[in-house]
């Protein structure tokens, strides 16, 4: 008989308090999936995107240097 998948506990940017286009991330599910799902926060019940925790690690790593600006 399959098991449920323990429920996600979502986050959201600390950033995100302006209303705008935001995402939210699992990350507590990476140690026992090898991904991160991703989800846009104005549409929860929508679509998830599953990263590896390896490309998320890099992609918050090129965030926080700076490497994605605003235009």
């Amino acid at each position: 008989m399959a098991t449920e998948p323990p429920a996600r506990h979502w986050v959201k940017s600390s950033y995100s308090g302006n209303g705008g286009s935001c995402v939210e991330w699992a990350p507590h599910t990476a140690s026992t999936t090898g991904t991160v799902p991703v989800r846009d926060s104005k549409n929860p019940t929508g679509p998830t995107l599953n990263v590896t925790a390896t490309a998320f690690s890099s992609f918050v790593s090129g965030v926080k240097a700076g490497g994605f600006r605003a235009v």
